[in-house]
């Protein structure tokens, strides 16, 4: 009986990984396609400017994974172990996973390792292919038949679609 939980409580949601690899996965990938519209819409293309987006958007990632984490914390009511804020916080790592690949362009723009210039559209390109891969990826862990898993990809890849659109309508 001392390991069930107090009489009307339930017990912490446990995270399903795949769940989270989906969520943070996409989360992250659309964020840094809204990140790198907004960061080139000040004309930045220059290598620094392109190290200080860099910078930004992984600041911003882990922002992001810090709010997200800390609202699952505080929205689970019941009893917390000492070291739950902890796990919830590392939970959120796909979230910053998914926005490695564009830092690395970024980044490698800064270092003069490429252009610095019109480097937005390959950023979004590859947003969009992490964006189809995580709905592909996912719906196999799903046991979804491969042509639902392929529609659940293109599903998750028009979100940068509409990332991407946004962006040249703001323009």
């Amino acid at each position: 009986m001392a390991d069930s939980p107090a009489a009307g409580t339930a017990p912490p949601r446990q995270h399903d990984t795949r769940e989270a690899v989906l969520f943070g996965g996409v989360y992250g990938a659309v964020l840094a396609s809204s990140m790198v519209a907004a960061l080139t819409q000040y004309g930045r293309v220059t290598p620094a400017g392109r190290r200080y987006d860099a910078a930004w958007l992984l600041v911003t990632a882990f922002a992001s994974a810090l709010a997200h984490g800390y609202a699952h914390y505080i929205a689970e009511r019941g009893p917390h172990r000492r070291w739950d804020v902890l796990r919830t916080l590392c939970d959120e790592w796909p979230l910053v996973t998914a926005v490695l690949p564009t830092v690395l362009v970024l980044a490698g723009a800064g270092w003069q390792w490429w252009p610095a210039k019109g480097l937005e559209y390959p950023a979004f390109a590859l947003n969009i292919v992490i964006l189809f891969g995580l709905g592909l990826v996912t719906a196999r862990w799903s046991a979804r038949r491969w042509p639902i898993a392929v529609l659940i990809g293109m599903v998750d890849a028009l979100l940068g679609v509409i990332v991407v659109v946004a962006n040249a309508v703001i323009k």
